[in-house]
């Protein structure tokens, strides 16, 4: 994305052009979070946004953003709501012992499940989450998972090609909440003109 003025203007913060942790806290805090859990995605946000390529372009920031908005319930929820209970036994999540439907239930903005996803996301970041799955909901590091999640499920390309329902598919396992993914993305294809 090349040019942020249009964003930071539609967002009321200084309209320099250049990202930053201010940019990203009002673009965070629009899409419902609040002050302090905006401010801490920001700064999460500042450091591994460019790394991951989500501000290549203007379709991938969009749909990642709107994504993980509605696995968050809008960046609120950082653990399920639900118990965890549904995943209890679940083989293809890699859920093979006893409570671990409840102990590995979704956690972060992209709702990261089950312990076969704990493992390989905590492989890759050197992070012990298969053992303190309770990490994953530490706003700022589970919107690292999400990048890393996003990288790994090769969701960027999806994006570009502004495929909204082969990315849903890839996050949600199918299109669940698909018109309320749709209003964040048209949302945030109106934030960034």
């Amino acid at each position: 994305m090349t040019d942020w003025k249009p964003l930071q203007h539609n967002l009321g913060v200084a309209a320099d052009g250049i990202p930053g942790r201010n940019t990203f806290r009002a673009l965070f805090q629009r899409l419902g979070a609040d002050t302090g859990r905006a401010v801490e995605l920001a700064l999460s946000a500042n450091v591994h946004f460019p790394a991951y390529g989500i501000m290549d372009s203007k379709l991938r920031l969009c749909h990642f953003m709107a994504q993980l908005s509605h696995e968050s319930g809008g960046f609120r929820y950082m653990e399920e709501i639900a118990s965890g209970a549904a995943y209890e036994g679940r083989k293809d999540l890699g859920n093979t012992q006893p409570g671990d439907g409840k102990r590995y239930k979704g956690r972060g903005p992209i709702q990261l499940t089950g312990r076969a996803n704990y493992r390989e996301y905590g492989q890759a970041l050197g992070i012990a989450f298969e053992e303190h799955p309770e990490i994953v909901a530490i706003p700022s590091i589970g919107l690292h998972v999400a990048l890393e999640y996003w990288k790994r499920k090769g969701l960027s390309a999806l994006a570009d090609n502004d495929d909204l329902e082969g990315i849903t598919r890839k996050v949600n396992g199918g299109v669940n909440g698909l018109s309320d993914r749709k209003q964040y993305l048209g949302k945030m294809k109106g934030l960034v003109g």
